[in-house]
């Protein structure tokens, strides 16, 4: 009888033991989470008051988003976009390349290092694509004005503004989503998504007409005409590069 009593006891200490233990888990979790959902608020109250944080959260993500490509393409027939800077010495561009860096920094308000990067990788790639460098600057002027942060609402992001989802194999071998907000990456798999959809089309204005509708833009037409007549506009400027070039070859050329 005693010996049925203390081993009733001994159960019921053990759930009142277990009921406290599971009160205390709960009871611990709710405070966690509460406190993290507080430091969120605070974080995003500090980045709001404080946008020069921003600017260097924005610079420790790219640096995250090198040190990942770094990791992740080891072959350098890969073209590994971390090993180049997203900042280009104007001395190292050509002069037709720096003519449209020029022009494309004042118009679009974009400091002449990081557009400089950008002309040369559009040189490259287009080259490489067998597209015109000025066709793919003048995407990602329509797309995103050269702003590398840019967000669509259907879920598109950066220079030319490429859908994550459908793309996500891509920017996988990139180290992820959030190397679509890389320059080079961005620029990268969007112009292979533009040769892409060239191949499969008979001219460029239905290439672009498909490319425009997968960034979310409108398909009435008036992109693919924007992004043309962008794309005019810095053939102009190379013209008038390659024109001022031979005239000044010719003034310095011997009798």
């Amino acid at each position: 009888m005693t010996a049925t009593l203390n081993m009733s006891r001994l159960v019921l200490c053990l759930q009142v033991w277990a009921t406290d233990v599971r009160e205390g888990f709960v009871e611990i979790t709710r405070h966690g989470l509460a406190l993290f959902g507080l430091a969120v608020v605070l974080v995003s109250m500090t980045f709001l008051a404080r946008p020069n944080l921003q600017a260097s959260a924005s610079e420790m993500l790219l640096g995250w988003l090198e040190i990942r490509q770094t990791d992740t393409i080891e072959a350098p027939s890969a073209g590994n976009a971390a090993a180049r800077s997203t900042a280009k010495s104007l001395k190292n561009l050509t002069d037709e390349q720096l003519a449209v860096t020029r022009w494309l920094s004042r118009k679009y308000r974009v400091s002449a290092e990081p557009m400089g990067a950008m002309v040369a990788e559009a040189w490259t790639l287009g080259e490489r694509a067998q597209l015109a460098p000025t066709l793919i600057l003048a995407i990602m002027a329509i797309e995103s004005r050269f702003n590398p942060f840019a967000s669509g609402s259907p879920g598109t992001s950066g220079l030319m503004q490429l859908e994550l989802k459908a793309h996500s194999e891509a920017l996988d071998q990139f180290g992820g989503m959030l190397s679509a907000f890389d320059p080079l990456t961005n620029v990268r798999v969007g112009v292979r998504h533009l040769q892409a959809l060239v191949q499969q089309t008979e001219t460029i204005e239905e290439a672009l007409s498909l490319y425009g509708a997968s960034s979310g833009q409108p398909t009435e037409g008036q992109y693919v005409d924007r992004v043309l007549a962008e794309q005019k506009l810095l053939e102009k400027v190379t013209e008038k590069q390659n024109t001022a070039a031979l005239a000044n070859q010719g003034k310095h050329a011997p009798l």
